[in-house]
């Protein structure tokens, strides 16, 4: 028994970490950001229901993030007056100042590297969405079947959203939200590693219970 004591106290203070290894895990895609200030803040929703006003900054970062609280922020300092200052505002229609961070070699699916980041300033007409403007100047644009942003002027070529496990990024592994949720659904490293150390600690007390009572017949 007290050889066990040790084995077990080890698997017991492993389950925090293969609980960790379990869900490390982030989705490589495009999120989408508006900009107050010297501010970005992730949008409440998607380009194609957003209609941003005349002198708006909004932003699209491609990156691996695990949701909305861990996204990557565009870079750069983006301003409507620097990326619009040589658009003159038009009757009927708006301006809308647009930074394009298509992201690291680091973030890249397999095989793929990221143009450099763009800013555009679009003049769409004024009940126009974000994702009109975007199309404006930065096709071709690519959406799944389920309406998700998945390319920028083309990049990148194939995937969408696609799941990435920690320390994979540029590896381009590829796993599905559906996918996701069907492994999700089972159990998980953790749960298993539990329940193979309070077998193991039942399997301990009936082994000692059995040696007692060897030892007093």
């Amino acid at each position: 028994m007290r050889r066990l004591i040790p084995l077990l106290l080890t698997a017991l203070c492993l389950l925090p970490l293969s609980a960790q290894a379990a869900h490390a895990t982030g989705y490589r895609y495009w999120s989408f950001w508006d900009r107050t200030g010297t501010t970005w803040t992730y949008a409440t929703q998607g380009p194609a229901t957003a209609v941003p006003s005349d002198g708006d900054v909004q932003g699209f970062r491609f990156a691996v993030s695990e949701d909305s609280s861990d996204a990557t922020k565009p870079r750069g300092t983006a301003s409507f007056t620097k990326i619009c200052a040589d658009t003159p505002p038009e009757d009927g229609k708006k301006r809308i100042a647009l930074v394009i961070d298509f992201g690291t070699p680091t973030d890249a699916p397999s095989g793929e590297t990221p143009p450099a980041l763009r800013t555009q300033c679009a003049v769409v007409p004024e009940d126009a969405t974000t994702a009109e403007a975007l199309a404006s100047v930065a096709k071709p644009l690519r959406y799944d079947t389920n309406a998700l942003l998945c390319a920028i002027a083309g990049y990148p070529e194939q995937g969408c959203g696609e799941q990435v496990a920690s320390g994979e990024k540029g590896k381009g592994k590829k796993e599905t939200a559906a996918k996701k949720h069907h492994k999700d659904s089972g159990p998980s490293v953790g749960l298993l590693a539990g329940a193979a150390a309070v077998a193991a600690l039942s399997g301990a007390a009936v082994w000692q219970a059995r040696r007692r009572r060897n030892a007093q017949r």
